[in-house]
């Protein structure tokens, strides 16, 4: 499941929530939960479930950093990161390696002209492309939507015309990640979302189930704008929870 929009929002976890994954847990299933949040480290992260009251293990998360980790140590690359400054210490002790990659996630208030000119130039001088997501938004604490990095990945990718690796959802080996650490077969595995491209879509496209929770960004009409419809759609992450332990 993911986390943002359908766990909490901002610092509050949503109505009934933490209750649902309980639920979960004493039903003996596993659990995987995965974001695509870029402006937060993996121990931000695990500090701030705890604080709402989720316990959660480092294992049982996953995350654009740890797949663009693993990436660039496998490609012998080392970063140009235009990144969140928060994300920066999940990049700090990785060996240096012999090509430059831009890594891009959602950088906040660094999207300057300045930035995102010199992460320009890096890929025309034939860096690897490298997006931590593609989200078109997020829903923030006061009710709004803000911009998430795909719109600033889409430009580059203009500019630059070259299509960036997407290392986190909706792309398949990120969700193949969490099937392989389940031990289950893709059909076997359900992905609740309130991002109804990449959370819902990007799974049904792996492979899984994927539910569509009416919280967090969601708004009215999304489950019938896709291509292939949501296995099904839920009032919230509670409302999910019944539907899979009544199946």
């Amino acid at each position: 499941m993911d986390l943002g929009g359908v766990v909490y929002v901002g610092d509050e976890p949503l109505p009934g929530a933490l209750d649902a994954v309980e639920r979960l847990r004493r039903a003996g299933i596993a659990l995987r939960f995965i974001t695509n949040t870029t402006r937060k480290s993996i121990p931000a992260i695990l500090a701030k479930t705890a604080r709402l009251g989720l316990a959660l293990s480092r294992e049982e998360l996953l995350a654009p950093a740890l797949a663009a980790r693993r990436y660039l140590t496998e490609h012998d690359l080392k970063p140009f990161l235009l990144v969140h400054p928060d994300l920066e210490e999940d990049f700090s002790d990785l060996a240096a390696g012999t090509r430059e990659a831009v890594v891009i996630g959602d950088a906040a208030e660094r999207f300057t002209y300045e930035a995102l000119n010199h992460a320009y130039r890096k890929l025309q001088e034939g860096a690897e492309f490298l997006a931590l997501a593609v989200n078109r938004n997020f829903r923030e604490p006061d009710g709004g939507l803000s911009l998430d990095a795909g719109p600033f990945v889409k430009a580059l990718e203009y500019a630059s015309g070259r299509e960036a690796i997407v290392l986190g959802k909706p792309s398949a080996a990120f969700f193949q990640t969490g099937i392989d650490e389940l031990g289950c077969g893709a059909g076997e595995v359900v992905m609740i979302g309130d991002d109804a491209e990449a959370d819902v879509l990007g799974a049904l496209d792996a492979g899984l189930k994927g539910v569509l929770v009416r919280t967090g960004k969601y708004h009215s009409g999304q489950e019938t704008a896709l291509r292939i419809p949501p296995t099904h759609v839920a009032r919230d992450l509670s409302g999910a929870v019944d539907w899979i332990l009544g199946r």
